[in-house]
């Protein structure tokens, strides 16, 4: 059985990444891997994603940040999509890339604009 932070983290992580997003995490857990998407499902998203401090949107944004500095591109594809999900417009993960650009390096930036990129392109063909 799982814990109450665990559905609450659940729930979260669906209305932000999208059930297909979740649902394709989940139905590859194996017993290796199946310890880290419990602790990123209750503590990421079910401790964290549900405090009160900052809305979604501002964690959303803050993660791209955060994601574009430590140069993870899956990540940032799959934080893009929960950034619109939580409110954010283009323009302003636009600019959030740039700031980290500026904070993080260059290539930083561009690698999460190229990514970025291909997620908007990928949401405009399904228009």
């Amino acid at each position: 059985m799982k814990s109450e932070k665990f559905e609450k983290g659940l729930k979260v992580r669906r209305e932000v990444l999208g059930d297909e997003y979740v649902d394709k995490a989940l139905n590859d857990v194996d017993d290796f891997n199946r310890p880290m998407q419990d602790l990123v499902t209750e503590y990421c998203w079910g401790t964290i994603w549900t405090r009160d401090g900052l809305p979604r949107k501002i964690r959303s944004l803050l993660n791209l940040g955060m994601l574009t500095a430590l140069n993870r591109p899956h990540e940032v594809r799959a934080h893009v999509v929960g950034a619109l999900n939580n409110g954010c417009t283009r323009a302003e993960i636009m600019e959030t890339f740039l700031q980290a650009a500026i904070y993080c390096g260059v290539p930083a930036g561009i690698d999460s604009f190229r990514t970025a990129r291909d997620v908007f392109d990928e949401l405009d063909q399904e228009d």
